[in-house]
């Protein structure tokens, strides 16, 4: 049979097994009609119709065109190139697109074998899986080849992306661990995949909060990873994902994350890093405090969200507009009622007290707390949780900055209790210096514009518990004397330094 004839008839062989399984005529199963065209593809076994309208090229699915050259071997006699050749020809001539296709003779199935690793490629992916599920096996050589595989076109990568490659290779990094050269291995086998195919990443959530994850890692402590990558920006696709996957709280979560450590100034191998920069890089170039405070409203009962986004707007209020500006996008109004909601979980609680300290840098906003009932808040928490260190620092240093410069806040924090709460603080929580710190500055704040408050706090046991924190606590020296100084105790203070020729006296 001439190869004509053997294309005759694997055509008409064609039609009528698509005729037969769809009830159709010949005449109604024409290639070419009204200028709509035709495709009949074979799909193990039965018949699949798709129709354009000459509006694009036609696509087909891998294993379309591997029954096709299956058939021209085992039911035309071709040899395997020939088959294949005769494949490509004859959908090609219909306007098929087969970029996406591999064009090789499919691996026969046995039973060793399946048609899901009919290619090479795919048979990396299934060596990959099979090294994950058995411990003893290695999964280095497999992504290698995988790896390796994905280089030789996007073909072979579009085919494993079909196959699930992408939450397969998730699986190998997630299970490395500690083992670097797996990471590696997982990670470049990652980036072999994407060429080419950089939306699979956006649909991926999971993936998405790998690679924002790996940002992070690379981030902390590490004050050039931060400055590289804010300029080869990476404050603008967080944003841009935090936008887009807004209704999914893990990426929501994951991003805030980073953008708050781009904010961190924790690297000790410099003298001074760009936290202040990037913070207002991520306000002021990319509406970053918008963005979370939308987020936050997406989200009114997601704890672990709320705690991220609290934490992360706590960095950024870095100058007085911006803590305006959370003020007029609803962010206090939205801090309050969490907080007030949130009275019985300790970490949000601390969170949004470490917010609400922040954005009351603002004299402004300090008023604006007071007079939404903040400070009673405020000392409900501290009474709530008065065994959680950090919610006791927290909340004593929110009512500090409140208190600073403020004789009338000072009034309202006397009347609810604060001065009781942050004694009461003091006494729990002995040992930390942070407690000690803040109620120290909490107390110097309440009387250093209004005496009057100095004999009321001195009667609840103030001047002994702020001897001890001193006593107690090196650093916290300075704090603590100035704090007894504006009661009206008796404290020594010494002259370091009179200016004179001389060391320092200690």
């Amino acid at each position: 049979m001439t190869k004509r004839h053997r294309s005759g008839a694997r055509t008409n062989a064609v039609l009528k097994r698509f005729t037969q399984t769809h009830c159709f005529s010949l005449r109604s199963a024409a290639i070419y009609v009204s200028g709509w065209d035709f495709i009949v593809e074979l799909q193990t076994g039965w018949c699949v119709i798709h129709s354009s309208g000459n509006m694009a090229k036609r696509r087909i699915a891998q294993e379309t065109f591997d029954s096709v050259v299956r058939e021209n071997i085992e039911e035309f006699d071709m040899e395997e190139s020939e088959a294949l050749n005769e494949a490509i020809e004859q959908f090609e001539s219909q306007g098929v697109d087969l970029s996406n296709i591999v064009k090789a003779v499919p691996r026969k199935s046995s039973e060793a074998t399946t048609d899901a690793q009919s290619h090479e490629v795919l048979q990396a992916l299934h060596s990959i899986r099979s090294a994950l599920e058995s411990p003893s096996t290695s999964v280095l050589e497999s992504l290698k080849h995988f790896t390796e595989q994905c280089a030789v076109g996007f073909a072979q990568r579009y085919l494993a992306a079909q196959k699930d490659a992408y939450p397969t290779l998730l699986s190998c990094c997630q299970a490395a661990g500690d083992d670097n050269n797996v990471l590696s291995a997982s990670l470049a086998a990652l980036s072999a995949l994407m060429d080419g195919q950089p939306d699979l990443l956006e649909e991926d959530p999971a993936l998405t909060c790998l690679v924002i994850r790996t940002v992070r890692h690379c981030c902390l402590k590490h004050e050039q990873n931060r400055q590289d990558l804010v300029k080869a920006g990476v404050i603008r696709l967080l944003i841009s994902v935090i936008k887009r996957h807004m209704e999914r709280p893990e990426v929501v979560k994951e991003a805030c994350i980073v953008l708050r450590v781009l904010t961190f100034d924790d690297d000790v191998r410099v003298p001074f890093g760009h936290s202040h920069e990037h913070a207002k890089m991520i306000v002021l170039e990319h509406n970053g405090l918008k963005v979370i405070v939308d987020v936050a409203k997406a989200h009114p009962e997601n704890v672990p969200v709320l705690r991220e986004l609290c934490a992360t707007l706590s960095r950024l209020a870095v100058r007085n507009e911006f803590c305006q500006e959370i003020v007029d996008l609803g962010g206090l109004k939205f801090m309050m009622t969490l907080l007030a909601d949130s009275l019985d979980c300790q970490d949000l609680a601390k969170q949004v007290l470490s917010a609400m300290r922040a954005i009351a840098g603002n004299d402004d906003v300090k008023d604006g707390i007071v007079e939404a009932g903040g400070t009673e808040l405020i000392v409900m928490a501290v009474n709530r949780h008065i065994n959680n260190t950090q919610v006791c620092e927290q909340g004593c240093a929110a009512l500090s900055v409140l208190a600073l410069r403020k004789p009338g806040n000072c009034k309202v924090i006397m009347e609810s209790g604060g001065a009781q709460a942050a004694l009461q603080a003091m006494k729990t929580h002995p040992g930390n210096i942070n407690v000690q710190k803040q109620s120290c500055m909490l107390f110097r704040n309440l009387v250093a514009r209004t005496r009057d408050f100095s004999q009321p706090i001195l009667e609840m046991g103030a001047e002994a518990l702020i001897g001890q924190a001193l006593a107690s606590h090196r650093d916290c020296g300075d704090l603590a004397k100035a704090a007894l100084r504006d009661l009206g105790c008796q404290v020594e203070l010494r002259e370091l330094w009179t200016g004179k020729k001389g060391s320092l006296t200690n």
